[in-house]
């Protein structure tokens, strides 16, 4: 049997321990090795739950930004702050930028704080305004409604402005000559837009908005230049000309629209798709982030009206004017482009309020974009103070 003592061998005390304390030593050591690993894989195990939790907050912010932010909020991954969904939102990372715009253009106390912080993280010091701009539009995807444009543009006119004193007498000429910028942008790289404007149009555009004077000329120019050389990148752009499409619409959002029976013209069951007007076009999506439409209907000799529909509320119908087929296209399920078949195309939006102004932009289409009123009167405003 072992035993334990102790004596000096050369000035050194040496130990001699006997089996069973040995023993007893080992499986402590084994004891405390099992608990470490029991955490370890605790903590990995949470890790991967956060993880997992965290990509489905992102998909549900993509599909619905409200019950997005709202999912990652309650599951402690974001604190219920305007700068900490701030700056979710200004990383971006697995969100898509049309949401992005949405949720910070919405009016109500929240989102307009986030709104505010979100601008905040932008630092424009020292950049002339066209980068400024390209950064700012690169963040995020401006909306269709002229309201929510109006908000964010304002917003950025304030924080250049802020961050660039003296280059602007005021915020309304950096916000007339933003915009006056984003239409420019608009005008010499859309494909639809056949005549491009000048750079003496562009000057003349900007005339008087100065506090009731001119800008200099040599600005003008070199704003002009800078976007005739490289348009703006626009978020999620693959090099397809059809994304310039929608950058900026008149309109979007989501719809139900119902399906049709090729074989017996029956209505099948509803589907929710995200819808983009512009360039006298309705386009829908399955998915806000797919870069190309499920459908395209082209809105010639066609008309829109409310409807009721005993299985829906706030329903409208598209209907041709001329031939019994409406000219539309679509992909089939091997993602091939086929012709539409569709006499009638019927759409439910989720309140009145919503039905009512897609009939009202579907009228107007892209004759009138929404928000030229309001930049007109910011101009008229710009010129006299």
């Amino acid at each position: 049997m072992y035993f334990c003592c102790a004596f000096p061998v050369l000035g050194r005390r040496v130990w001699f321990m006997n089996y069973d304390d040995e023993q007893q030593l080992q499986d402590e050591i084994a004891e405390v090795t099992a608990e470490m690993e029991k955490l370890e894989a605790k903590d990995e195990s949470k890790t991967n739950t956060k993880t997992k939790q965290l990509s489905i907050g992102k998909k549900k912010f993509n599909m619905d930004p409200k019950k997005g932010i709202e999912y990652l909020i309650e599951h402690g991954l974001l604190q219920d702050t305007a700068e900490n969904v701030a700056q979710f939102l200004y990383r971006g990372e697995g969100l898509n930028k049309t949401a992005i715009g949405d949720y910070l253009g919405e009016r109500n106390d929240f989102n307009m704080k986030v709104l505010d912080a979100f601008v905040d993280l932008h630092d424009f010091t020292d950049l002339i305004l066209v980068q400024a701009l390209r950064q700012f539009l690169w963040s995020f995807r401006l909306p269709g409604e002229a309201q929510k444009i109006d908000r964010m543009m304002e917003k950025f006119a304030q924080r250049y402005c802020h961050l660039n004193p003296g280059v602007f007498s005021n915020t309304d000429t950096c916000y007339v000559l933003s915009f006056a910028i984003i239409m420019l942008n608009t005008s010499l790289h859309n494909p639809s837009v056949k005549e491009k404007p000048s750079v003496e149009q562009f000057i003349k555009m900007n005339r008087g908005i100065n506090n009731g004077g001119d800008l200099p000329r040599e600005l003008i120019l070199s704003l002009y230049d800078s976007i005739k050389q490289e348009p703006f990148k626009i978020p999620e752009d693959d090099g397809n000309d059809l994304m310039h499409t929608f950058f900026n619409p008149d309109r979007e959002g989501w719809l139900w629209k119902q399906g049709s029976s090729k074989l017996s013209g029956r209505y099948k069951s509803w589907k929710r798709r995200w819808f983009i007007l512009n360039d006298n076009c309705l386009y829908y999506f399955e998915y806000t982030t797919d870069k190309e439409p499920r459908g395209i209907i082209p809105l010639e000799n066609v008309q829109v009206e409310e409807v009721v529909d005993r299985n829906r509320s706030n329903c409208f119908e598209l209907f041709s004017t001329g031939s019994d087929i409406i000219k539309a296209c679509k992909t089939d399920s091997e993602g091939k482009v086929v012709e539409g078949k569709h006499t009638v195309y019927r759409m439910s939006a989720s309140t009145p309020e919503e039905m009512t102004e897609w009939i009202k932009y579907i009228r107007q289409s892209i004759s009138h974009n929404p928000f030229y009123d309001m930049l007109s009167a910011r101009k008229k405003k710009a010129q006299h103070l």
